[in-house]
Formats: C-alpha cells, sequence, structure tokens
C-alpha cells in the first residue's frame, strides 16, 4: 500500500487525488492528512523539504513533488494515461506548469495575509503574485485548453488551480473570465473525481 501525505485543501493534493481517481488507482493508496507547520510531524522525514503532498511508497521511499507524483502514477497504471505520447505532451506540462504556478501565486498570497501580521504584510508583494494569476488566466481565457473524452494532467491541474482561486481567493477570478468558467463547468460534468475531491470544511 503507497500512502499518500495530504491536505484536504491543498490544490496540489488535489491534482494526485483526481488522478488518482481518474487511473482507478485509489484502492492502492492510503490518504493521510499532514501538518505541514508541526515540527514533529512525521513528514518532515519523509520529505526533507516539509512540502504536501508526498508519497511514501510500498519500500518506505518517497516522491515528491505533485509533477513527480501523478507522473509515476501513470507509470504504475500502464503509461500514457493522462500523460499523452509525442509533442501533445509537452503541451501538457506546459499547461500543469502554469497551472501549478497560479497556485503557486494564490498560496503566497494567502500565507502573507495568514502568517505575517498585518503592520508588516506586504501590499506590493501581494500585486505581485496577483500578477502573475491575472496573466495566466488572460493567456488561458484567450484560449481555453482543448478538452477531450479523458483529462489529462495540464487540465487535471488547471481545474484544481482554478478550483483554489474560488476557495481561497473569492472565485474573483470569474467575472473577467467566462470562457475559463465555461471550460471549468464542463470539466466538472466530465470529471465526477472533481466534485468528489472538493475541499467542504
Amino acid at each position: 500500500m503507497l500512502t499518500l501525505r495530504s491536505s484536504p485543501a491543498s490544490p496540489f493534493g488535489r491534482k494526485v487525488k483526481i488522478s488518482l481517481l481518474e487511473l482507478g488507482l485509489t484502492d492502492r493508496v492510503e490518504i493521510v492528512a499532514a501538518d505541514t507547520t508541526d515540527p514533529t510531524e512525521p513528514l518532515r522525514q519523509q520529505n526533507p523539504l516539509g512540502k504536501i503532498p508526498t508519497l511514501v511508497l510500498e519500500d518506505g521511499s518517497t516522491l515528491f513533488d505533485s509533477r513527480v507524483i501523478v507522473e509515476y502514477l501513470d507509470h504504475l497504471a500502464g503509461g500514457s494515461r493522462i500523460f499523452p505520447a509525442g509533442t501533445e505532451r509537452f503541451a501538457q506540462l506546459r499547461l500543469q506548469a502554469l497551472a501549478d504556478g497560479i497556485c503557486d501565486a494564490a498560496l503566497l498570497q494567502v500565507y502573507e495575509v495568514r502568517i505575517r501580521p498585518a503592520e508588516i504584510r506586504h501590499a506590493g508583494w501581494v500585486q505581485n503574485q496577483q500578477g502573475k494569476i491575472d496573466r495566466a488566466l488572460a493567456a488561458l481565457e484567450a484560449q481555453p485548453p482543448a478538452f477531450t473524452d479523458r483529462p489529462r494532467i495540464g487540465e487535471i491541474a488547471l481545474a484544481c488551480a482554478l478550483g483554489y482561486l474560488d476557495l481561497r481567493l473569492e472565485g474573483k477570478w470569474r467575472a473577467a473570465h467566462p470562457r475559463l468558467v465555461a471550460w471549468l463547468d464542463a470539466f466538472a460534468a466530465k470529471v465526477p473525481a472533481f466534485e468528489t475531491t472538493r475541499f467542504k470544511g
């Protein structure tokens, strides 16, 4: 049995969980919550960076981050399931990188507010992170990704990124990006795992 260390609200953990469901591997993986702020958390021995998600293999070795984990899971499922072959693979990897970058920028904004006292918060830093999100969303709104019958890794990552913006940044992205809203609605309708993995806390 493999062990996935993650947290319910993590967009990167959600990407792995959707991949597990799409690949039919949920019976091979136990999901165990991790607290990245706890200095006694075993996660710090499992992943020197103390970050989630981390996948603990049957021999005790570990894989991280989410991009490595989902590629390993695709390998376990026989390969080329959510990672297409040929040049399309690189289009999906690029989309995944863009979506992960949206998540990174959103997380940095959340941490700025959640962890840093109000009197020393840096508005320029928050604006810089928001600029990354705005430019990425504008590029995606201009040309939303194509969607096939089976979701691929870039599309899974993008859905998770947009879901995280809904969760933590009040869904403010929606007003200016109707084509992306329609894309996410279509994704959710075709991929039940998106709703299954939604954080409801």
